[in-house]
């Protein structure tokens, strides 16, 4: 016998499913006519450019793992004209290097409301919603991404968890920290070129 958990689990599942569908149907014009205006990318920090792990040494370092694929897709998105930003919910010495290393000067640490944080962004640089592109992996990311698909484009890891699949345009063919953003830019770019 089935038990409200089961009924509720069950629905929730279809309504990610058609909400996938939905978001999903866009023609390839319009994914083409909208990556031509971005401006902007941001992307979560850990689960995207990280493979979420941290490791931690015998004297308390914390040790997270990039891609250096990752970084070539931030050059490469500089190469056509679009800026990359970093917005986490963590403040690590590690993302501030890692940022500095890839030339990444739109760095938004300890942000624990992103989409309040999306309005200040916004305020700074004077881009419109329609401008800008987001990679996220988990529910912090679900709000911001909600708002962007709207008018720009969202995405994620191959390994994000299924709260932010409602929100997507794309899934990349990669894992966060293992090539997810650059295979995300490369969308974005061949859709440029299309």
């Amino acid at each position: 016998m089935w038990g409200k958990c089961d009924i509720l689990a069950g629905l929730i599942l279809l309504w990610v499913k058609r909400s996938i569908f939905d978001m999903l149907s866009l023609t390839t014009g319009e994914l083409a006519e909208r990556a031509g205006r971005i401006k902007l990318v941001i992307s979560d920090n850990d689960g995207v450019f990280t493979d979420n792990g941290v490791y931690y040494s015998e004297r308390g370092e914390e040790l997270k793992r990039y891609s250096i694929r990752d970084g070539m897709g931030v050059e490469r998105l500089r190469n056509f004209g679009i800026d990359t930003a970093i917005m986490s919910g963590e403040v690590s010495p590690s993302i501030r290097m890692r940022a500095e290393k890839l030339g990444i000067k739109r760095l938004y640490l300890g942000a624990k409301d992103k989409l309040a944080l999306l309005e200040k962004v916004i305020a700074e640089i004077g881009f419109q919603r329609d401008e800008l592109a987001y990679i996220g992996d988990d529910v912090n990311d679900v709000e911001i991404m909600s708002e962007i698909a709207h008018e720009g484009l969202t995405a994620c890891p191959r390994d994000a968890t299924v709260f932010v699949e409602p929100y997507i345009h794309y899934r990349a063919h990669a894992d966060g920290g293992y090539g997810a953003f650059r295979d995300f830019a490369e969308w974005l770019i061949m859709l440029r070129n299309s």
